[in-house]
């Protein structure tokens, strides 16, 4: 296996440069873990995904020491304000499901325990890249889930009966929208509680929103790539081609879709899932084609926040560590529990973070869904794994820093002010935050 290919290596985005000293505030470490049991441990376990309990029931019937008491979050983004308030209250589960742009965050706040020493021998069982989205300065927070390959579907026959292609590059995709708004159909939605779209489409662009400096963190949302994704944003937005449903109201954006309401999303393998369970018109015309690339650029796939890889992390108030690493990897290497949570059907859609991924695809995406279109996405799939941001950083304050970007978000989906406006007030208050946190700050 090639593990210096750009698939192995997406994930390290997440703590590139980290090894430099001074970089966050805090530190998680091993605390006071381990603690001897006479009966069989019971680890409190937070997540969200689609399959998990059915995963839980699976690894209790094959557990006698140790059994996990699952509790599932409404989504990621909750589980992050939950998870801040069970640190602050002492009550932290064991486990806790995630994706690598949070990692560092949770680091510098000292909520994650060192649980290198249980881990470390079975490194080699995962693709480099999702190895290291559970790390932080070369120490393992948790083991990783999942990789995120990006890619669009489609509706092929709204697009046959406009005659448009999928298109290849945002020009063309802006171009498309033009058409099938005159038909009155949207080319995407945009949730006004999601900026991971700016996100996603900066890091594509080459914008490093955070980077290392020296012993210092560098802040630039205002850079050329970050302006680049502005303008294309902004023109969608202001040519009216985006629904604009919240994800609030979950059903209601699903039935967009199967309605033909919207025609494209860009996504990733874990968010078929619900449009395989949630779907009753439009099964067999949906296909996947590439993530579309800007002008004159070659392909490149974002690894953002809907993209980036999952991890399975253990908390410093975890009273049995070792137990909960031990829970965590199997988790990710049980073959019945990989296949469980690839499928669409019994679990989220999302491909293994294994040395061995790519033999999931198959399971990871749906004939039902995409019909004749389902040997091509394959391929799509593939490729796309190949093309992956593999040079951006999240910060240590990113889940505050997200929170921010929400809230100017919903004003540019609403058009009360511009991707650009957002942009400068996220360096601006960027810089002032991770000041107040202590950390040393560039920008």
């Amino acid at each position: 296996m090639n593990f210096t290919s750009p698939r192995r290596r997406f994930a390290r985005a997440a703590v590139a440069g980290l090894a430099l000293t001074g970089l966050l505030s805090a530190c998680g470490g091993s605390g006071s873990g381990d603690k001897t049991s006479s009966g069989p441990v019971t680890l409190p376990f937070w997540g969200w995904a689609n399959g998990q309990d059915a995963v839980v029931k699976a690894f209790n019937a094959a557990h006698q020491d140790i059994k996990l008491k699952y509790t599932k979050v409404t989504d990621q983004l909750t589980m992050q304000k939950q998870l801040t308030n069970a640190v602050k209250a002492g009550n932290a589960p064991c486990l806790v499901q995630n994706t690598a742009e949070y990692v560092t965050t949770w680091v510098s706040q000292g909520a994650l325990a060192d649980i290198s020493k249980y881990v470390s021998a079975d490194k080699g069982k995962f693709n480099a890249g999702a190895w290291a989205s559970a790390q932080v300065q070369g120490k393992s927070y948790g083991v990783p889930t999942s990789s995120a390959p990006a890619f669009t579907i489609y509706r092929t026959d709204v697009f046959q009966k406009y005659g448009l292609k999928a298109p290849t590059t945002w020009d063309e995709f802006i171009a498309a929208g033009k058409v099938l708004k005159k038909h009155g159909i949207k080319i995407t939605n945009y949730a006004g509680e999601d900026p991971s779209t700016l996100e996603v489409l900066a890091m594509q662009a080459g914008a490093h929103w955070y980077a290392i400096d020296g012993n210092s963190w560098k802040v630039d949302f205002q850079d050329a790539g970050s302006l680049k994704a502005a303008r294309v944003i902004q023109e969608i937005i202001d040519s009216d081609l985006d629904s604009k449903l919240s994800f609030a109201d979950y059903a209601a954006v699903q039935r967009n879709y199967d309605d033909g309401g919207t025609a494209t999303r860009q996504i990733s393998t874990w968010q078929m899932a619900g449009m395989v369970q949630n779907f009753t018109k439009s099964d067999g015309q949906w296909a996947l084609s590439p993530w579309p690339a800007f002008a004159g650029e070659a392909a490149k796939t974002p690894a953002g926040t809907n993209q980036s890889g999952g991890v399975t992390l253990v908390t410093k108030q975890c009273a049995h560590q070792q137990q909960a690493a031990e829970a965590a990897l199997w988790l990710s290497t049980d073959t019945g529990a990989v296949k469980t949570m690839a499928s669409p059907t019994t679990g989220n859609g999302v491909l293994p973070a294994l040395a061995d991924s790519d033999a999931y695809v198959a399971e990871a995406i749906s004939d039902k869904l995409l019909g004749t279109n389902y040997e091509p996405a394959k391929k799509v799939v593939t490729d796309s794994l190949n093309t992956v941001t593999s040079d951006w950083v999240f910060g240590p304050d990113w889940t505050a820093m997200f929170t921010e970007l929400q809230t100017g978000w919903a004003k540019v989906v609403s058009q009360q002010e511009k991707v650009t406006d957002l942009l400068a007030h996220m360096q601006e208050w960027t810089v002032k935050d991770l000041k107040s946190r202590g950390i040393s700050v560039k920008g």
